[in-house]
């Protein structure tokens, strides 16, 4: 009965989202009173812990929405400059194939958005850019969440092992998780199928990029893997700086290039009206407070008590990278004050209901976490459903509780914490490498990232379209699924 009452929350959201085909945030709040009730009734958690839950979640969701809100607010100063429709114009100097340029910006620049922001960053910044290029915005969201992928095992400088797994011993985990995350260089061959899955002689132009496609894989994976031996904040900037290089070399050379260069419309896609330089001075400035945030911030720690528990609210945030560089680029630009409020007017209008799913989504996630301090002294919801996977199948089920963790919360980061302790624990008992179980929970979560529900809602809403969520799944749980089978298989058989 327990184990019934505790999968009901998943069950009831999956069941609103596609048999009833709700809108995520009636699904959500619909979801969240479900849990409230089952927590109160059965497993009769204290008031104390339940007020914490909410008050938990609120202060999560409040972080995603700065998040939000920056990166909302920096691309309307973009679009107002004309960077991004000048970036697309400069990406046909490197090369006219549109293939060579959506790899180059959903690959190796999301990669090292995610090793420098994180966060959601990367399908934030880079959606809208692809959009810019031609691409529908369904489109542009569903690869630009592909993207958000393969780089999420060391996320932003190491976070989801720093903080995901703090308090374990993880010694090993790095490395092990580095050389099972290799098949992460299928993720372009998935970008270029549904980049060309629509076009005219799609399948022509599918294969003849492969080659390609495989090859920006290979140059990002092994730059990262070699790298992680100068610890878990490297891979993905490196990983990803290497492999631009890398890239940029052989298209020059010309090897791996597709033979025939095929554009995605006749057209021009963009004029070049302003110098490189300014082009890409924002997105410099960007990364320069990305890069500046981590250090000078990450240890800025403001503790908020929420009477059980203390929430610590980090000074250092993406969303802050993205509002300093877009006010000082319009004010240098610009000098005009109503560009800054009417951005500000429509971040804060676009971000108001990814806030509240994100916020209602974290609440359950608490709710679960903390049902286990109860009157009746039985385990949580959380550990419950965990129990279900201590088997001698759990090297596959790490990577699937990974995804899942990730695909819920919206964080692989978040996902380690719910799931690291138990696994960890698990793997114990079983005599299993703990590393090794730690490391497929991490390469599950980064696989499951790219249908992270928070995810999908912040890549929407900056390139302008609302409850696609059903079908971005529908588009995205075909690759998600062949990587954490994958990685549960290397798991299992190594």
């Amino acid at each position: 009965m327990l184990t019934m009452l505790s999968i009901l929350p998943f069950v009831i959201f999956l069941w609103l989202l596609f048999i009833q085909k709700q809108t995520l945030l009636k699904t959500a709040g619909w979801t969240l009173l479900v849990t409230t009730i089952l927590v109160v009734v059965g497993w009769q958690i204290d008031f104390g812990w339940l007020i914490t839950a909410y008050g938990k979640g609120f202060l999560i969701a409040l972080d995603i929405l700065i998040i939000v809100f920056g990166a909302i607010f920096f691309l309307e100063i973009m679009r107002d400059l004309k960077i991004i429709a000048n970036i697309s114009g400069y990406l046909e100097t490197i090369s006219k194939d549109y293939r060579v340029q959506i790899i180059l910006l959903a690959w190796m620049l999301e990669n090292f958005l995610e090793g420098t922001a994180g966060f959601g960053a990367p399908s934030t910044v880079v959606a809208p850019l692809m959009v810019g290029l031609g691409l529908s915005p369904l489109n542009a969201v569903v690869i630009s969440l592909l993207g958000n992928s393969t780089s999420v095992v060391f996320g932003a400088a190491g976070t989801p092992i720093r903080i995901g797994l703090a308090g374990l011993d993880w010694n090993g985990v790095p490395a092990l998780a580095a050389t099972i995350n290799i098949l992460g260089l299928i993720i372009p061959v998935f970008m270029l199928w549904f980049l060309t899955l629509d076009r005219p002689n799609g399948r022509r132009d599918f294969w003849e990029a492969v080659p390609f496609a495989l090859w920006a894989g290979i140059a990002f994976v092994i730059p990262s893997w070699l790298t992680v031996r100068l610890g878990q904040e490297f891979p993905s900037i490196l990983g990803a700086v290497i492999g631009m290089i890398v890239l940029l070399i052989t298209i020059k050379l010309g090897v791996f290039m597709p033979k025939k260069e095929r554009v995605y419309r006749d057209e021009t896609i963009s004029p070049i009206s302003i110098p490189l330089w300014r082009a890409a001075t924002p997105y410099i400035l960007l990364v320069l407070f990305l890069i500046g945030g981590k250090f000078a911030l990450s240890n800025w720690i403001f503790p908020i008590s929420l009477g059980n528990v203390v929430h610590n609210f980090n000074f250092y945030n993406p969303g802050l990278a993205f509002l300093a560089s877009g006010l000082i680029v319009a004010l240098l630009w610009r000098n005009n004050e109503k560009i800054i409020a009417q951005a500000a007017a429509i971040a804060g209008r676009k971000s108001l209901e990814s806030f509240l799913i994100i916020a209602i989504m974290s609440i359950i996630v608490q709710l679960l976490i903390f049902s286990g301090h109860n009157q009746l002294h039985i385990q949580s919801a959380i550990d419950v459903i965990a129990d279900l996977f201590t088997t001698n199948l759990l090297p596959i089920w790490a990577s699937w509780l990974g995804a899942f963790g990730s695909f819920m919360t919206g964080s692989a980061t978040v996902s380690n914490i719910m799931f690291g302790k138990i696994l960890a624990d698990a793997a114990q008992a079983m005599n299993l490498e703990t590393a090794k179980i730690l490391a497929l929970c991490l390469v599950g979560g980064a696989a499951g990232n790219m249908i992270a529900l928070a995810d999908m809602l912040t890549a929407e809403t900056v390139v302008g379209i609302k409850n696609q969520e059903r079908t971005l799944i529908k588009y995205l749980i075909i690759p998600c699924v062949i990587y954490v089978l994958l990685a549960g298989l290397i798991g299992w058989l190594s």
